[in-house]
């Protein structure tokens, strides 16, 4: 198994960059971003110095999205990357959520995200693509490789991912979900006529690591990772609006907990301190997250690599950081080599 570290990039970036080259002293071989360009610092601009500063650490978004950027636009800026620094980018992308919502656009549709995979992909790795109706190749890029792996929870997402990307991220870390939605990927891969075991599976959560599981010390870790069922919840609720409360389409283990949500105030997005996500119950914590000490830990990534897990990307957004890289450096990273 994989694990990666994902941030926020909030100023200043140079606290990024040293925080990724910790990741990779520890273990971990992915660095992710948040892309949303109001929200934090440009990614792109990061991640040059991300991999001028490290040596085998990939770096790309979780997740950009086909509309906040044109489509030879992201093409090209991956390949200069991987021209710079030997193919050490992954592209993660997804229907856009705050990026979208926060300059006031509605996210992508999965028609628009389909072809952006294939146009994406194609054009970083020196093919000819098509895009807004011309035929068009960007001539300097050779040997360039550019996996697209792709964000999804809802069934018609899943179908995509199965169908196109590379890669599929799940933004939670419930065993029971995990197993439904890398089926519903790996069942259209097949339909496609693709093989399944190719498209690579990261699960991404919050992970805190706690000195003992004494009750004190797992209330707060719940507190510092509450944020992401908030976060999660944005997509939940898109998918409640599109097949109701309760559907055959969707698990009620996924869509039952936002029944007491009230909006969404974007500014705390993704933070600790985020006043949205008070509807989240601590089951939902423990269940979407890895928390307590670091055996805990080790007992539940057992439990995911068993449902196929290629990768485990840690949200580090919390106050504790620094403290839980190094802790699945030295414990938790060393028991799955």
């Amino acid at each position: 198994m994989d694990f990666g570290l994902v941030l926020q990039t909030d100023p200043p970036a140079s606290q990024v960059v040293g925080l990724m080259r910790r990741a990779e002293r520890n273990g971990f071989r992915y660095g992710w971003t948040f892309d949303s360009a109001v929200l934090w610092q440009e990614p792109f601009v990061i991640y040059s110095q991300i991999l001028e500063h490290t040596s085998t650490l990939h770096v790309g978004p979780m997740v950009t999205n086909p509309g906040t950027r044109t489509w030879e636009v992201t093409a090209s800026t991956f390949a200069t990357l991987n021209d710079m620094y030997g193919n050490r980018t992954v592209c993660g992308i997804g229907r856009g959520d705050s990026a979208m919502r926060v300059a006031g656009r509605s996210p992508n549709t999965l028609a628009r995200l389909g072809e952006a995979i294939d146009v994406i992909r194609d054009l970083a790795e020196g093919r000819e693509a098509v895009v807004d109706g011309n035929p068009i190749r960007i001539p300097w890029i050779e040997n360039g490789k550019l996996p697209v792996w792709m964000a999804a929870y809802g069934p018609k997402a899943l179908a995509l991912a199965g169908q196109k990307a590379d890669g599929f991220i799940l933004q939670l870390a419930d065993p029971f979900l995990t197993e439904w939605m890398v089926k519903a990927v790996r069942q259209a891969a097949t339909e496609a006529g693709r093989d399944p075991s190719a498209i690579r599976i990261c699960v991404a959560a919050p992970a805190y690591v706690t000195a003992d599981d004494s009750a004190e010390a797992l209330a707060h870790a719940r507190e510092q990772c509450r944020w992401f069922g908030g976060m999660v919840g944005n997509h939940v609720a898109d998918l409640v609006a599109k097949y109701g409360d309760h559907s055959a389409m969707v698990p009620d283990e996924l869509t039952a907990y936002i029944k007491d949500r009230h909006g969404y105030d974007y500014s705390h997005h993704g933070r600790a301190d985020n006043p949205s996500t008070d509807f989240v119950p601590d089951e939902i914590v423990d269940r979407f997250c890895l928390l307590g000490p670091a055996e805990a830990h080790i007992a539940k990534l057992r439990e995911l690599r068993e449902l196929g897990v290629d990768q485990f990307a840690v949200y580090a957004m919390h106050d504790a950081r620094e403290t839980t890289i190094d802790a699945y450096g030295s414990d938790i990273i060393p028991a799955f080599g």
